[in-house]
């Protein structure tokens, strides 16, 4: 098996795979300048955004195949470290989040907007969100892959599903090396997902939140339709999807 760095690409790159392997590894060392670096980096986002918190997370450390099997290796850390990445000459340090594809009877896609409380507000994406590490004796595998899937979809537009109902779609390699894993649900009618939806902002503002995402749309075709910024995978699987289910 060959392994490396996922690169920082300048463009979306889609990893090919039958399979899906995660190992565990150690978390990236720093040298004491970076990690003073990069506490200091963490204090002032937070300073800028108080909402951040500073959880469990994972980062891929290396890529690589073994036959047709994508070996993905991952190691536990929490949300500062994603402040490396504004600490010039800190080591690369790339998330690893999966998403879900929600499609409606109409042959359409929902994505979100990240809400204002957010570490990326206004940001158009797929629901989900990063992974975080296993808790205790639990493993980090594509089963568990999916079942935090299941819980983004249910938190960000209200939607249940379970494992079984999500199909691997695809894994793509993007800004700073980031790994998403992308899941696809079964269709839903459009009316359903708009009533969870709206069921699930009325139940985080009776409670006193925000919900994660603050809007909703069902799009078909390009990311250019959605006014704003959106997720750098976005474009390139709305078009895989549109070329399969339209033709």
């Amino acid at each position: 098996m060959t392994s490396s760095l996922p690169a920082p690409a300048d463009r979306l790159e889609v990893l090919e795979a039958a399979t899906l392997c995660l190992v565990e590894t150690a978390a990236p060392t720093l040298a004491p300048e970076h990690r003073a670096a990069m506490e200091q980096a963490w204090a002032k986002a937070v300073q800028a955004n108080p909402d951040l918190f500073d959880g469990p997370a994972v980062v891929c450390t290396a890529t690589g195949y073994d036959g047709d099997t994508l070996v993905l290796s991952w190691a536990p850390v929490t949300y500062r470290y994603f402040a490396l990445r504004r600490v010039a000459g800190a080591p690369q340090v790339s998330s690893v989040f999966v998403t879900v594809a929600q499609p409606t009877d109409e042959g359409r896609l929902v994505v979100g907007r990240m809400s204002a409380w957010t570490a990326a507000p206004g940001r158009w994406q797929l629901p989900g969100g990063n992974v975080e590490p296993p808790v205790g004796t639990g493993v980090l595998d594509e089963a568990e892959l999916r079942n935090q899937a299941c819980r983004e979809l249910a938190e960000e537009i209200g939607v249940p599903s379970t494992p079984r109902d999500l199909t691997p779609w695809a894994v793509t390699c993007g800004e700073n090396g980031n790994i998403g894993v992308h899941y696809e649900a079964p269709p839903l009618p459009q009316q359903a997902v708009r009533e969870r939806y709206e069921a699930l902002v009325r139940a985080e503002t009776v409670a006193g939140r925000a919900p994660e995402l603050d809007r909703i749309a069902l799009v078909d075709g390009a990311a250019g339709e959605l006014e704003g910024p959106h997720a750098d995978y976005l474009d390139v699987l709305l078009h895989r999807y549109k070329a399969r289910t339209h033709g």
